[in-house]
């Protein structure tokens, strides 16, 4: 017997996985935090497998809910993909958000930016620097927001405060600093271990994964220390800098590329350019 997928959960679980919060995930969607629970929870049955660790404090992913990720974006992807050849012509603005800058003002922002145009096709990505960066050059999206590196352009948004983190500092002074950066060309964890090393502090690589979503994760178990922007560490971790006698981090700059679009485009980018600004740190 053929089995089939509710993609609406499967949506519903890649949210959760970026936003790393049912609230966050439910208030994009426009559902009830209970209606993404009930989703999530028919989805794990339907997979025989505990997609997502869940306690008061925490949403983290599991080891099958790792797995799981990718092969949901391609679903999704496939299904925007197939939906788009038979959709009416209509206006499309499509906006990429790396994931080293994606924090919770996101869904606001795009819910306002939703409610001004309710004919805009708002297609929205939120994925590493890289992959956003080539698609824009190439003319795939409209919009991409991201970290500036060592780039000098874009529309600088704001200016997002660094620090190290990690659940607890505890059993770390006098060791090798357990480090967790994510893969990105932006340049977090290469900075990082410059500023290590300049500092003379000794670090190992405790983790290196493709996903902030993933290195927030690992950090919130205790795997390590993690550099990420104050405006996305989650609950249950703290600032463990001062304390292990880490380097300061310097922030990072938030730009936007965007290319030129029609009036009512130009008009949604500057609500966008607005929205994310009144929301910064």
């Amino acid at each position: 017997m053929r089995q089939h997928l509710d993609l609406a959960a499967v949506e519903a679980f890649v949210l959760v996985a970026e936003l790393h919060s049912f609230t966050r995930a439910a208030d994009v969607l426009g559902v009830t935090q209970a209606g993404i629970s009930q989703q999530l929870h028919r989805l794990e049955k339907h997979l025989g497998r505990r997609l997502l660790d869940r306690t008061p404090r925490h949403v983290r992913l599991s080891a099958q809910g790792e797995a799981f990720l990718p092969h949901a974006r391609e679903l999704l992807l496939a299904q925007q993909t197939a939906l788009s050849t038979v959709a009416r012509p209509g206006r499309v603005l499509s906006i990429g958000v790396s994931e080293q800058v994606a924090g919770p003002e996101l869904p606001r922002v795009i819910a306002r930016i939703r409610a001004s145009d309710p004919e805009l096709l708002l297609k929205l990505r939120v994925d590493d620097a890289g992959s956003l960066r080539r698609d824009f050059e190439r003319g795939d999206l409209d919009v991409a927001i991201l970290r500036q590196g060592t780039r000098r352009d874009g529309d600088l948004l704001f200016v997002d405060p660094y620090a190290w983190f990690a659940s607890t500092a505890a059993g770390l002074a006098g060791r090798p600093i357990p480090l967790i950066t994510a893969m990105d060309v932006c340049g977090v964890g290469a900075l990082a271990r410059r500023l290590l090393m300049r500092a003379k502090v000794p670090w190992v690589d405790a983790l290196w994964t493709s996903g902030v979503a993933a290195a927030i994760s690992a950090a919130q178990s205790g795997v390590g220390v993690m550099p990420v922007a104050r405006r996305l560490a989650a609950d249950g971790l703290i600032d463990v800098g001062p304390e292990l006698g880490l380097p300061a981090f310097p922030p990072s700059k938030v730009v936007m590329l965007s290319r030129h679009v029609d009036a009512n485009g130009k008009a949604i980018q500057r609500m966008l350019r607005a929205s994310l600004r009144d929301a910064s740190p």
